[in-house]
């Protein structure tokens, strides 16, 4: 399986690396200018130890990058933190980085794409984006963590939402406590 996970410049860049940590397969990475300072923001994470959770690396701006293209097969794209303005620009048909363009061609060729967005709350263009989008065949994961497992830290919060993204990926995991 490969995949190409993108990191947008939203709070919550933690989920964006613990996906890395958690999906198997071949990893694609793409991190937007802003994703990456986010991420020195909140982590202690180097953008050196972020790539060398990926088997490819591509550069944001770098619009002849394989995942550019509808011939480069992947098997799907998460966006994950997915900011309101990488929302707005993919529902608009704005192609003008490499992690718009990739998850442009995951709607054209009816690739599955992820989006995880975290702000909240949503205005009425956010959700007229959002309702776009997944009229347009993209799946619209909130970050948002259920309470029922009784969790005790803020790990086990971000491990249910890379859990419920696995799951729709079709990865098996125990990254939470099943409902019974």
């Amino acid at each position: 399986m490969r995949y190409v996970v993108a990191i947008t410049g939203c709070s919550g860049v933690r989920y964006g690396v613990r996906l890395l940590e958690e999906l198997e397969g071949d990893k694609e990475l793409v991190v937007s200018d802003m994703g990456r300072r986010v991420l020195e923001h909140e982590t202690d994470i180097s953008s050196d130890d972020l790539n060398a959770l990926a088997d490819d690396v591509y550069d944001d701006h770098d619009l002849f990058a394989p995942p550019a293209s509808g011939t480069h097969v992947i098997d799907a794209m998460i966006v994950c933190p997915c900011s309101q303005s990488t929302m707005a620009k993919l529902a608009a048909g704005v192609s003008d980085s490499l992690l718009t363009r990739a998850a442009s061609v995951c709607l054209k060729e009816h690739r599955k794409l992820i989006l995880v967005p975290r702000e909240t709350p949503l205005n009425t263009i956010m959700l007229e984006n959002e309702l776009r989008l997944a009229r347009a065949g993209a799946i619209i994961l909130p970050a948002s963590p259920a309470f029922y497992q009784e969790p005790r830290s803020v790990e086990m919060l971000i491990d249910f939402v890379i859990g419920k993204i696995l799951d729709q990926l079709g990865q098996e995991h125990d990254l939470f406590k099943r409902w019974e």
